[in-house]
């Protein structure tokens, strides 16, 4: 499903470079659930961004369903983010004034998924995170855990090939983090592959691969 080959990522600023990926390598299987760990200026997100098609590497590859994702045009990797990656954030990134229900059903508008359908899609997965009696709530009226609920509904509508989810505890209290925790078991068991970014062991131990980075590099990959 991803394979990442000899990955490197340079940022270049007034002279300077900074190393934040160095000849990183590894493999994720489809209907793995992986969690990439490392303290602050590791790497992991640098590597996140690289995965989600947000960012491209200084050099190597990244093949996504065997489609390298590091040659793509900005078009192409616009439509690889809407159509073949679910995003969960830390912040949820949901629009407050608008219900649960249509900031679910926003991303298939922008993916083109027929009007007879992004209803039912919407409310199938709102229903499956468990919201099923807060649909038309605002997103300023939900608390955290229900709000990252919404995100995970949201990044599924359109059957994405895997989920990327980014510190998605990392707002929440103990135990609303468990029962998104949860969440994620369940959709693993029922086959989605997910690759997650986290620096709480407490968090990754939920994952059933943990590949730790330190200064740019794979220090170990662990299941």
């Amino acid at each position: 499903m991803i394979k990442v080959s000899h990955l490197s990522k340079i940022y270049k600023m007034d002279g300077l470079q900074t190393t934040a990926l160095s000849d990183v390598s590894f493999i994720v299987h489809k209907g793995e659930f992986v969690a990439i760990m490392g303290p602050s200026g590791s790497g992991k997100s640098t590597l996140m961004h690289i995965l989600g098609a947000l960012d491209l590497p200084t050099s190597g590859e990244y093949y996504l369903d065997n489609r390298n994702v590091s040659q793509l045009s900005d078009d192409e990797l616009a439509d690889i983010r809407n159509r073949q990656i679910g995003f969960v954030f830390q912040a949820y990134n949901l629009l407050p004034r608008t219900t649960a229900l249509k900031n679910v059903i926003l991303p298939m508008v922008y993916a083109g998924v027929p009007k007879e359908k992004r209803l039912a899609k919407a409310k199938k997965y709102l229903t499956m995170v468990g919201l099923a009696d807060r649909m038309e709530h605002y997103s300023n009226q939900l608390s955290g855990g229900q709000q990252q609920r919404v995100a995970i509904a949201r990044a599924l509508v359109n059957d994405p090939k895997i989920i990327l989810a980014d510190e998605p505890t990392g707002n929440l209290a103990t135990a609303q983090g468990q029962e998104i925790m949860k969440i994620f078991q369940k959709l693993n068991q029922e086959g989605h592959t997910i690759v997650m970014i986290t620096h709480e062991p407490s968090i990754a131990k939920y994952a059933k691969r943990v590949i730790n980075l330190r200064d740019g590099k794979i220090v170990a990959d662990k299941k």
